[in-house]
């Protein structure tokens, strides 16, 4: 299955009708979070595939040009604080970075995201049990601690999401949150037996 992932940044030629040219092929399309929504509505008018996503620690009510309020992308699969099969794989969604401003919505702290994991625990051993396997994408805002994260505290990464990835041995990790300005910073790292992918601004993967 061919995924297309994209995070804090809108490209130009994906908000255009090249979009069809240039990934008319892929099979779904994965938002890590910080993307307009109407960026992510455009991508479920232009390809007949599922556009998923999670929320990224900018996001939240956004305005129209004719001035409507919107809250979510219409027309897209939300992954947060969810289990999804689509197409035959098992996505998981936790989106949202470290809590660094208090009340902010969708930053938490280490603690609260741990609450968000154990109340995933029921539905990944149903996975277990079901299909052999308890997920197979974990879609993520925020990298993992130590991996591709930052030393500021805005983008230090989650040290939850490693027991996750020890625990539960997802085949993937997208993330984005941390923006790469430079080729030379890895976008790609094993940890266990996943992939971590820092997807900004976009990436592709054949899963």
């Amino acid at each position: 299955m061919k995924i297309l992932a994209v995070s804090d940044k809108v490209i130009e030629a994906l908000y255009s009708p090249q979009l069809v040219d240039l990934y008319g092929d892929v099979d779904m399309i994965i938002g890590c979070g910080d993307l307009p929504y109407y960026y992510l509505e455009y991508m479920t008018t232009m390809l007949p595939i599922p556009v998923a996503y999670v929320h990224g620690n900018h996001d939240g009510t956004q305005f129209t040009a004719d001035g409507r309020t919107v809250r979510y992308p219409e027309g897209c699969v939300a992954l947060d604080d969810k289990s999804v099969t689509i197409n035959g794989l098992i996505f998981v969604g936790l989106g949202g970075s470290i809590r660094y401003k208090p009340g902010a919505k969708y930053q938490y702290s280490e603690g609260e995201m741990w609450s968000r994991i154990f109340s995933l625990f029921p539905r990944l051993l149903f996975n277990k049990i079901r299909h052999d396997r308890y997920m197979d994408v974990l879609v993520a805002h925020s990298p993992p601690f130590g991996i591709h994260d930052g030393a500021d505290r805005p983008h230090i990464g989650f040290k939850s999401f490693l027991n996750l990835m020890r625990w539960f041995n997802p085949r993937y990790l997208q993330q984005g949150h941390k923006h790469r300005h430079r080729r030379a910073i890895s976008e790609i790292t094993i940890y266990e037996q996943t992939e971590v992918i820092n997807v900004y601004p976009k990436f592709l993967v054949d899963a």
